[in-house]
C-alpha cells in the first residue's frame, strides 16, 4: 500500500495528541494478534543476512583505513576487547579502583566509542536523556549542552573519557582480534590479532557491545542491485554530502529509498526527504513514536548541581523505567512516563491475582498506545496514510522511539510512504526495489535494518574470534547448547576472563547503566584479588551452576508478552521461543540483577570466585 502525503513539512515541534479514548481492550487484542499474526505468516522461512562474506562491503568502515605500524609483542595489565562505552568503563574502573598502569583497549574502529563511532548518520542523537546516558560526567566536570545531545557529541565525550584515564595510550585501534587463548604455564592470556600482535595479558574483560555488526534484508537481488547502497550504520556522505546535522546536499537531485523504520530510521528519514528529490519509506511495521522535547541544558540547572548528582539521576532513571515507585521523577520524559503510570497501578493491585494485575497493567500500557496512535491522527494530514503509521502492538515490543518531526515528514508531496503490510520488500532489481508486486526505481538504497542479534547470534560468531580457556576448552563448544555463567560476567574454566553482554545479566533501556554496575563489580573483583596478594580468579563451577539454575527458573517469565509481539529484534522475529532460555537477559528484571551484584560486593567473602596464583 503506497501512501504520497500532500502538504509541506511543518515547521516546529510536534501536533497535539488527541484525548485517548476509553480501551476497549478485547477489540485492540484482536487487532494485534491480526497484526502479529499477518507478519508471522510473511516472514515464515525468512531472515536477515549478515553483512559478511560477499556483503561484508555493508559493514567496511567508509573512513581511513589501518595505519602501518610493527606487531606488538609485550605484557599488559588487563586487554580490553572493544572500546565502545562498555570497554571505556571497564578502562576507567580499573585505573581508578585497581591502579592498573597498562589497559590495552582493541577495537576494529578507527577510535573509541563503539556505536557512535560506526553510527554518523544525518539526525543522529541518543534517545535516553543525555544527563543518563552519557557515563562519568562528573569525574569528567562536564554536562551535555542539551537533554538529548547529538552523535558527535557522545562521540566528543567517548574521546574524553578515554584521554582522561589515559586509555589511548596503550591502545590498538583498526585492529580486530583473532584469538584469546589462556597459558597456564604463565596464567596469562595471550592475545593474536589480525595485525600480526601476539601480546599477554594478565586479565581479558570483552565487551564487544550490540550495535556493532550490521545485518541486512534477506531479498533477492540484494547482491546485484545495481544503484548505489549502504547501511545506515556506515553511512556514505561521499555520496549524500553534509554530515550528522544534515545539509545533504548532493541526494538534491535522487531518488532515495530506505528500508527499515525503527529507532535509526526515525531520525534518518526527515533529514532525506529534506535533502532528496523523492525519498520512499519501506515499512514493515510502523515505529511508536512519542514526543522527544529536546531543549538546551538551562545554565542555572548546572551551578544548582549537587556532588554525586549523576548517580542519584540515573538510579532514579533506573528505578522508574523499571516500574518501581518512586517518589520523584527527575528525568520527566517518555520513558518515566509511562512506567511511572505501571508503578502506580501496582500497588493498588496488591492482593489481587496476578491475573488482575497483569490485565490492569496491560490497559495502561493499551491506553499509552492509544495516545501515540492519536498523535498520529494529529498530526499526520492524509488518514490513509495515518492508518499505515499506526502501531498496533504492545509498547515495549520493539524500542519505543522519540522525534519532533518524523511523522511531519509524511505530510510531503516527495515524500511516501510504501507501506509492505507486513510483508517488507519483496526484491530488488537493477536499480528498483520491489514491494506489493510494484517497482520503485531508487538512485540509492539505505538499509536501516538493524544489527545482528545479541540473543540469537553466538557470541564468538559475533565476535569474529575464538576464546580457549583451560585445557584448550573453546567457548564456542562450552556455550554451544547456551551461555553458562556466574553473574552474567564469569565463565568457569575461564580464568581472569570478564564479559559484558546482556546475556544472563540486566536488561535496561539505558545500556551504559548497566555496562557501569557490570564494570564496576569487575572492578571489585580485581582489587580484591590484587589486595589478597593472589593473581588468577575463576567462577567456580558450583557458582555457574547454580547462576544458571536461577536463569532457568525465571527464564519464561516473559515468555508470553514476546510471542504476542510483532516480529523484531527483541522476539526474534516472531519465534522466541527458539531462542536458547540460556542466552537470554536476567528474567528478574535489571533492578534485582543490580541488587544481585550490590549484595554480592556487600557481602565481601568473594562467593563462588576460586582465587590462586
Amino acid at each position: 500500500m503506497e501512501r504520497s502525503g500532500t502538504d509541506p513539512l511543518a515547521d516546529g515541534g510536534p501536533g497535539p495528541a488527541a484525548p485517548a479514548a476509553p480501551v476497549d481492550i478485547g477489540t485492540v487484542r484482536a487487532k494485534y494478534r491480526e497484526e502479529r499474526d499477518k507478519r508471522l505468516t510473511a516472514a515464515a522461512g525468512r531472515t536477515y543476512r549478515s553483512a559478511r562474506g560477499e556483503l561484508s562491503r555493508y559493514a567496511a568502515d567508509p573512513r581511513t583505513g589501518p595505519v602501518e605500524r610493527d606487531p606488538v609483542t609485550d605484557v599488559v595489565d588487563v586487554a580490553v576487547v572493544g572500546a565502545g562505552i562498555g570497554g571505556l568503563l571497564v578502562g576507567a574502573r580499573l585505573r581508578e579502583t585497581c591502579g592498573f598502569e597498562r589497559i590495552r583497549l582493541i577495537d576494529a574502529a578507527g577510535d573509541v566509542g563503539g556505536t557512535w563511532y560506526w553510527n554518523r548518520f544525518p539526525g543522529l542523537r541518543c534517545d535516553v536523556e543525555s544527563y543518563v546516558y552519557m557515563p562519568l560526567l562528573e569525574e569528567l566536570g562536564t554536562v551535555p549542552t542539551e537533554k538529548y545531545v547529538t552523535g558527535a557529541e557522545i562521540l566528543a565525550h567517548c574521546r574524553s573519557v578515554a584521554r582522561h584515564y589515559g586509555l589511548y595510550r596503550d591502545a590498538l585501534l583498526r585492529t580486530s582480534v583473532t584469538e584469546l587463548r589462556w597459558d597456564e604455564d604463565t596464567a596469562h592470556w595471550l592475545v593474536r590479532t589480525d595485525r600480526g600482535d601476539r601480546f599477554r595479558a594478565r586479565y581479558v574483560c570483552m565487551a564487544i557491545g550490540s550495535l556493532h555488526r550490521p545485518k541486512l534484508p534477506s531479498v533477492e537481488g540484494i547482491e546485484t542491485f545495481r544503484g548505489h547502497s549502504f547501511h545506515a550504520a556506515r553511512w556514505d556522505y561521499g555520496y549524500t554530502g553534509g554530515g550528522v546535522p544534515g545539509s545533504l546536499a548532493e541526494l538534491r537531485d535522487k531518488r532515495v529509498g530506505i528500508v527499515g523504520t525503527g529507532a535509526t530510521a526515525v531520525q534518518v528519514i526527515p533529514h532525506l526527504a529534506e535533502a532528496a528529490a523523492h525519498t520512499y519509506v519501506f515499512q514493515r511495521t510502523p515505529p511508536a513514536v512519542g514526543v522527544r522535547a529536546n531543549r538546551p541544558t538551562d545554565p542555572d540547572w548546572v551551578k544548582g548541581l549537587e556532588p554525586g548528582w549523576q548517580q542519584r539521576r540515573m538510579d532514579n532513571f533506573h528505578a522508574l523505567t523499571s516500574g518501581a515507585a518512586v517518589a520523584q521523577d527527575l528525568v520527566a520524559d517518555g520513558w518515566t512516563e509511562i512506567t511511572a503510570r505501571l508503578a502506580a497501578i501496582l500497588p493498588k493491585s496488591a492482593g489481587t491475582s496476578p491475573e488482575d494485575a497483569a490485565d490492569a497493567v496491560e490497559r495502561a500500557d493499551f491506553r499509552k498506545m492509544e495516545e501515540l496512535r492519536a498523535r498520529v491522527d494529529a498530526v499526520v494530514h492524509d488518514p490513509a496514510t495515518a492508518a499505515a503509521l499506526k502501531p498496533y502492538y504492545r509498547l515495549f515490543c520493539k524500542r519505543p522511539c522519540f522525534h519532533d518531526g518524523y511523522l511531519e515528514t509524511f505530510n510531503r508531496p516527495d515524500v511516501t510512504l510504501v507501506d509492505t503490510e507486513g510483508r517488507g520488500i519483496e526484491r530488488l532489481t537493477g536499480h528498483a526495489v520491489v514491494a506489493g508486486g510494484r517497482e520503485y526505481p531508487v538512485d540509492c538504497l539505505v538499509f536501516a535494518s538493524g544489527y545482528e542479534s545479541e540473543y540469537a547470534v553466538p557470541y564468538t560468531a559475533r565476535a569474529g574470534y575464538e576464546v580457549v580457556g583451560r585445557d584448550g576448552l573453546r567457548l564456542s563448544e562450552k556455550w554451544a547448547d547456551g551461555a553458562r555463567t556466574l553473574h552474567g560476567l564469569m565463565v568457569n574454566r575461564f580464568p581472569n576472563c570478564f564479559v559484558l553482554s546482556k546475556v544472563q545479566s540486566g536488561l535496561h533501556v539505558n545500556v551504559p547503566y548497566m555496562l557501569g554496575e557490570q564494570s564496576r563489580h569487575v572492578a571489585h573483583i580485581l582489587k580484591a584479588v590484587k589486595d589478597r596478594g593472589r593473581h588468577v580468579v575463576e567462577a567456580s563451577a558450583t557458582g555457574e551452576k547454580e547462576w544458571v539454575e536461577e536463569i532457568l527458573r525465571l527464564a519464561n517469565r516473559n515468555l508470553d508478552y514476546a510471542e504476542a509481539c510483532t516480529p523484531g529484534l527483541f522476539n526474534n522475529e516472531g519465534r522466541p521461543s527458539e531462542l536458547h532460555v540460556l542466552n537470554g537477559s536476567y528474567g528478574g528484571g535489571s533492578v534485582e540483577f543490580v541488587n544481585v551484584l550490590r549484595t554480592w560486593r556487600e557481602a565481601g567473602d568473594l562467593a563462588h570466585l576460586e582465587l590462586s596464583g
